[in-house]
Parts: structure tokens; C-alpha cells; sequence
């Protein structure tokens, strides 16, 4: 089967226009200190530029507002917004209100829709995914927060964390054990839970190595981003909020998950290249023993296996958001769990190699590089860290193959030369008498 990751010249210039507005208008923005509010006064004549271009919240069809775009498209827009962490939010398609967004339009009803889903794609509101939890972290079947029936309500009991914008979020979406006893994969349920409801208390904003310079968060003010701890105490939420069926909370979560991380992959490419234009400056640019850095054989390999990974990645997460374009979500699981974690490995090598050569330089807040890697060692830990995606691949991988009978290899010369004899008996009788 061709794969074919081709758009029309009319997508393309959309997308050389967006390479200058986010060169040109919002990564000079990283070097100002705005408060929220701030920031929103910047980012909206932005904002509007964006809407009127036809790219705001692309990745929702267009009767939600949105461009309707495959994820082979979004892959290629989002490869342009990872280079600046301000980009994605200015294009209406920032983590998690984004993948919340997507969540909303694939399994909430109507009702649901137009009181949650139409505010959080206005900017009216901001939402949180509330999922993780202490000790069920790399497998949500070991959830333990639970969602009981009482008439026409819920009553949530549990203890998450990392919910990501929790402290600011106007409603989460959390997601529950509905029935304990159901197979691992029909237990959980999704719920919309608004902010403030009783029981729901914000803990903290937990710090990370993403935050150095940041300030802690409690419920007594957030920020977003933020990486909450929440604990829900006998929370009633209305029947009404519950998104689909009992027990589709993690199909719903794999269907949210699997395009975010095809953006993710496309975001780190972005970043990774950002981060290999400041390793081949410095090398056309630093004197040392004799010659630039460039003339050393350590850095032009450095520069070239750079290159190769960056191309591998690009055209791994082009393939896997193709297919699903072309065969769904489901059928590219595979796909998605082998750019997640090659990804994340070429983001890291890429920054570390880039950092490593501007020396004291690098390893200083004067270039982005310091935040840019930690960043990427985080990479590989959300959205399921590498080793289960890894582990993921390889038994998809085994599916396809069985144990040789006897124990020997298929391959093993000297029994497929004597079925080879055996096969060809006759034809070897005969060479060997007009020998």
C-alpha cells in the first residue's frame, strides 16, 4: 500500500504563512515576563489572525468551529507550533483543552455539547483531563477512584494527580471506576465535573522540573499548565454529565490519546529542529583547537545522526497519522506507540547534542536550550513512559510469529538443505546425469 503524505499547494502556503507568524510574532514573545493577563492582551489580536486565516482549533470538524483537518495535516501544523510552547494556545489547540475538546466532540451529546464543549472552544472556559492517580500511573486499569449510582446522580470518591490545568480549570473531566467487577477495559467511566463542586479540592500545583522558576500553586490560586493534585471527597455530579455509556472511559481515553501523541511527536520535531538550527550555528560559529567546530569530525557526526533521526521520526509520525486518516485511531495503535517513544528519544539527543556544544552557554538561561531539555526528559514519561510503549510494540510485534516446531530455526541451513533435496530430487538426478 503507497502512503501518501502529500497536501494541496492551498494547505501549504497556510503553512508557510504560520513558519513567519510564529517566527515573527510569537516566539519573541518568550522573552517577556507577562502575567496571565498580560499575555491574553498580547495573544489576542493573535488569536483573531489566526481565526481569520481559517487555523483556529484545526483539529475539530467545521461545525465545532474548526478546519476539519486529517491528522496528516494537523501533524504538519503542529511540526510548526512545537517551536514555541506559547504557539499551540494561540492556535486554539493547546494541551489539555484541546484533547478535551476532541474527547467532547466524539462522545458527549448534544446538551453536553453546547454547555461545555461550545465555552471551552470560545476561550470562554478552560478545562482539565483528571485521570492519573498515585500507584496507576503507567496503568489506568489499577485505578482506584470510584463513581457510584445514587438515583440521578454520582458520587465520586478518589485521589488524582498530575491533572493537568486543575487548579484552573473551570470543569474536569475525570475519569472513574463504574463497575468494579467489569472486564479491566469496561470498568471506568468519563464525567464532567465543574470546578467548585463540593468535595473537589485542589491540593496543590505539584513542582516539576518543567517549573524551576515558577511558583508553587495551591487551591487558593493555579496556573496554568499546572500539574494538580486533587482529591474528590463524596462529589455529586448530575447523571447528566457523564459522558457516554457506563464503561466507555477507556475507549474514550485511547481516542483522545492516540492523536494527541501523534501532535506531541510532531511538536518534540519542532522543538528538535529549533534546537539542531542553534547546533549547526554554534558549529559554523566557534573557534577552538586550531579550527570551527564545524571542521570536527565528533560534530559533523553529531550534526548528520541528528539529521538521520530527525527524518526517521518525521516520516514514522507522517505514516502513523496517515493511517489513521485513511484506517482509524484503532488500527494505528502500533504506529502511535513507536513514534511516542522514538520521538521522545530523538527530542532528548537532539537538545542534549545542541546543549552539549554551546558548553556553559547552553547549560545558562541565556539560550532556551536549558528549558528546551527539560522538557524533553519529560517527554518521555507522559503520555505513558517509553518502556510500555516499548513493551506495547513488541508484543503487537510477536503477535505475528510462532515458536519453529522442534525448536529449530526456520532458518536453519542444514534442514532447509535437506528439504531442498527432497524437494528438488529429481532436478538434482538429472544434473548429476548429463554430469
Amino acid at each position: 500500500m503507497a502512503w501518501d503524505f502529500s497536501t494541496e499547494p492551498e494547505f501549504e502556503e497556510k503553512l508557510e504563512w504560520m513558519r513567519g507568524f510564529v517566527r515573527d510574532e510569537i516566539v519573541p514573545l518568550e522573552t517577556l515576563d507577562l502575567d496571565a493577563a498580560a499575555f491574553a492582551r498580547a495573544t489576542r489580536p493573535l488569536k483573531d489572525e489566526v481565526k481569520a486565516q481559517g487555523l483556529w482549533a484545526a483539529h475539530l470538524p467545521p461545525e465545532l468551529g474548526g478546519g476539519g483537518f486529517g491528522q496528516v495535516k494537523l501533524g504538519l501544523m503542529h511540526e510548526i507550533l512545537g517551536q514555541c510552547g506559547y504557539a499551540p494556545a494561540i492556535f486554539g489547540n493547546n494541551a489539555p483543552d484541546s484533547g478535551n475538546a476532541e474527547l467532547l466532540a466524539l462522545g458527549a451529546n448534544d446538551e453536553q455539547k453546547k454547555k461545555w464543549l461550545e465555552p471551552l472552544l470560545a476561550g470562554q472556559v478552560r478545562s482539565a483531563f483528571s485521570m492519573t492517580e498515585p500507584g496507576a500511573g503507567a496503568d489506568p486499569t489499577l485505578l482506584a477512584t470510584r463513581a457510584v449510582r445514587d438515583g440521578d446522580h454520582y458520587v465520586i470518591n478518589g485521589h488524582k494527580w498530575f491533572t493537568s490545568n486543575g487548579s484552573v480549570a473551570d470543569f474536569l473531566i475525570v475519569m472513574a471506576v463504574t463497575d468494579p467487577d467489569a472486564p479491566a477495559r469496561k470498568r471506568a467511566t468519563m464525567f464532567v465535573v465543574p470546578a467548585g463542586t463540593p468535595g473537589v479540592d485542589v491540593l496543590r500545583d505539584i513542582e516539576t522540573m518543567g517549573d524551576i522558576g515558577g511558583h508553587s500553586a495551591s487551591k487558593h490560586g493555579g496556573r496554568p499548565g499546572g500539574h494538580s493534585e486533587i482529591t474528590y471527597t463524596d462529589v455529586r455530579v448530575p447523571a447528566a454529565n457523564r459522558i457516554g455509556a457506563e464503561g466507555d472511559g477507556f475507549l474514550l481515553a485511547q481516542q483522545r490519546l492516540g492523536p494527541g501523541r501523534i501532535h506531541h511527536c510532531m511538536r518534540w520535531l519542532g522543538q528538535s529542529k529549533r534546537a539542531f538550527d542553534m547546533l549547526c550555528e554554534r558549529a559554523k560559529s566557534r573557534y577552538t583547537h586550531g579550527s570551527v567546530l564545524a571542521d570536527k569530525q565528533m560534530i559533523q557526526d553529531w550534526i548528520a545522526t541528528s539529521a538521520a533521526e530527525m527524518t526517521a521520526a518525521r516520516l514514522m509520525t507522517l505514516q502513523a497519522a496517515w493511517k489513521m486518516d485513511t484506517e482509524g485511531a484503532s488500527a494505528a495503535r502500533q504506529e502511535i506507540a513507536l513514534i511516542k517513544f522514538y520521538g521522545a528519544g530523538v527530542l532528548h539527543d537532539v537538545v542534549d547534542r545542541a546543549l552539549q556544544i554551546h558548553g556553559a552557554l547552553g547549560y545558562s538561561t541565556d539560550l532556551p536550550l536549558e528549558a528546551m531539555y527539560r522538557f524533553a526528559r519529560a517527554a518521555r514519561i507522559y503520555d505513558g513512559p517509553d518502556e510500555v510503549h516499548r513493551q506495547s510494540v513488541a508484543r503487537r510485534i510477536l503477535r505475528g510469529y510462532e515458536a519453529p516446531a522442534g525448536g529449530v530455526p526456520t532458518e536453519h541451513v542444514p534442514t532447509r538443505r535437506e528439504a531442498a533435496r527432497a524437494r528438488f530430487a529429481d532436478l538434482l538426478e538429472a544434473v548429476t546425469s548429463n554430469d
